[in-house]
């Protein structure tokens, strides 16, 4: 007898925050850590940018969503919402697609901070240079 999963996941990862979003068809509650976004998320440009995939959605269809996100930062993990939340929404609604692409919420962003290499301060900083 196959179980049937009410819950559709999506992945999102940015710089070195990891996000793993679940949702299910609902009343429209978000929760990422077991606080609501706005808690979660003080500044509005990160509940904005964690909110955008939301914005690509038929006005009918509302989804309960839950948010496990740690590592990085507030702007780090918010764009790993994000990616993650339009990843679950692609799987579960796959007629919002192009839209999702077009805005740009597929993408991975893949800036990640550069490595500190041998010979300097930092990733790209030198040492003091003295003449004297």
């Amino acid at each position: 007898m196959p179980v049937i999963n009410p819950y559709t996941w999506g992945l999102g990862r940015r710089k070195s925050a990891v996000a793993r979003v679940r949702i299910k068809p609902g009343s429209g509650n978000f929760t990422v850590n077991g606080k609501t976004v706005d808690d979660y998320f003080p500044a509005l440009r990160d509940q904005v940018a964690a909110k955008a995939p939301i914005g690509q959605l038929p006005e009918e269809s509302s989804y309960d969503i839950w948010v496990n996100v740690n590592g990085g930062g507030p702007h780090g993990q918010a764009g790993a919402v994000s990616l993650g939340l339009a990843r679950a929404i692609k799987e579960a609604n796959p007629a919002v697609f192009e839209d999702l692409r077009e805005n740009g919420l597929l993408t991975r962003d893949s800036r990640m901070k550069e490595r500190k290499h041998y010979g300097r301060r930092g990733a790209r900083r030198g040492f003091q240079f003295s003449k004297r």
